[in-house]
């Protein structure tokens, strides 16, 4: 009988620690807050008024990659705009409106589709990917059509109560540094200049 019952706390134990190890949660990315980097760059930029047009998941791609990330051992990060396109234009519309060139009414309009999106939380080495296809619009007229990404690397724990939260964070960072390549962007800058 006591043999048994160490065996059952044994076994309750370790049950635990796996549980513990695997840290399934449910996050939400925070809403996009300007840089001073970012909004430093379109300044210097000499960018011109703009607005936001359309930004949505290009089409072929699947639909759950608009919602969903997986690689996240069980867990899963929800965007704060209610898709990761949306995500992805509010975080350039916070850049816009800080540097004062956030305008409804400007005929200068800025689109993106997503094109990929993806984290994985694997042990060792945790990975991340974020690519769109901008657009800009002057007057109605395509003066700017590039596919821009950005990939993330970084350690990654065994203990999923680390890895887990360390991985979100990396994703989220990403549509700051892609909103950031696009501002890098020669061309992107010619098409955006007052």
């Amino acid at each position: 009988m006591i043999k048994s019952t160490i065996r059952a706390a044994r076994l309750l134990l370790a049950l635990s620690a796996v549980a513990a190890l695997s840290a399934c949660v449910t996050a939400k990315l925070p809403p996009p807050v300007a840089s001073a980097a970012n909004v430093e760059k379109l300044r210097a930029a000499s960018a011109g008024p703009a607005q936001l047009g359309v930004f949505k998941l290009a089409p072929g791609k699947p639909a759950d990659m608009d919602t969903t990330v997986g690689g996240l051992r069980g867990s899963s990060v929800s965007p704060s705009a209610g898709t990761f396109s949306l995500q992805l234009r509010e975080e350039l519309g916070a850049e816009l409106k800080a540097a004062g060139l956030l305008d409804p009414a400007s005929p200068v309009i800025i689109e993106g589709l997503l094109t990929d999106s993806q984290v994985d939380a694997a042990i060792g080495t945790g990975t991340g990917r974020l690519a769109a296809r901008f657009s800009v619009k002057r007057d109605g007229k395509v003066v700017f059509d590039k596919e821009l990404a950005v990939d993330a690397k970084w350690d990654s724990s065994f203990v999923g109560a680390i890895a887990i939260p360390a991985a979100i964070n990396q994703y989220g960072a990403l549509y700051k540094s892609l909103v950031g390549k696009l501002l890098d962007d020669a061309d992107f800058r010619a098409a955006v200049k007052r």
